[in-house]
């Protein structure tokens, strides 16, 4: 099993977190991972996007050109998510931020309101981790059973307190998945 991701919205949206989450959870697993961020020089609202590989075998190359699944999270990283995606590949959108259709029909198209979920979890800020939950269930490629762990190392201590909303935000995002 080799999965293939580029991940793309604007700073401030936890792209590079998901990223790196994704992979740690992915190694903890026992799997190959590949994990190539990158971001403009601002602090919020410029780009960011990571392409990210997860692999049951060794990784040739961490570039991501031709990916199986794209995460699009602002309506800016749509054409491009859609352009370099492989044939039939799955695209899990955005739709709070992101309300047009892909042109392509040979995608698989998952649309998820991570926006709405994580507000009615009480912090926008969990929108990264809504997505996370839908990508896992959409692609199967990492499961996230051992996501606890992972963010008890990823977040100081001092914000440990966050750790159950961000389980609960992954649970709606996989139940936001049909």
């Amino acid at each position: 099993m080799t999965e293939k991701t580029f991940m793309a919205g604007f700073g401030g949206q936890g792209i590079i977190s998901l990223g790196q989450l994704w992979v740690y959870c992915a190694m903890k697993e026992n799997l190959e991972v590949s994990f190539f961020p990158f971001y403009g020089a601002e602090k919020r609202g410029g780009i960011a996007r990571a392409g990210v590989i997860v692999s049951s075998k060794e990784i040739a190359s961490p570039l991501v050109t031709k990916p199986d699944s794209a995460v699009v999270m602002n309506t800016d990283s749509l054409p491009l998510c859609e352009g370099i995606l492989k044939e039939g590949g799955t695209i899990v959108i955005n739709s709070s931020l992101v309300k047009e259709d892909p042109k392509r029909k040979d995608l698989r198209v998952i649309k998820v309101p991570c926006n709405e979920i994580a507000e009615k979890l009480g912090d926008l800020k969990f929108a990264n981790m809504v997505m996370m939950g839908a990508l896992s269930k959409a692609t199967g490629a990492v499961k996230l059973d051992k996501l606890e762990a992972v963010l008890k190392t990823f977040f100081p201590e001092n914000k440990h307190k966050f750790i159950p909303s961000n389980m609960k935000a992954i649970q709606e995002g996989m139940a936001a998945v049909k």
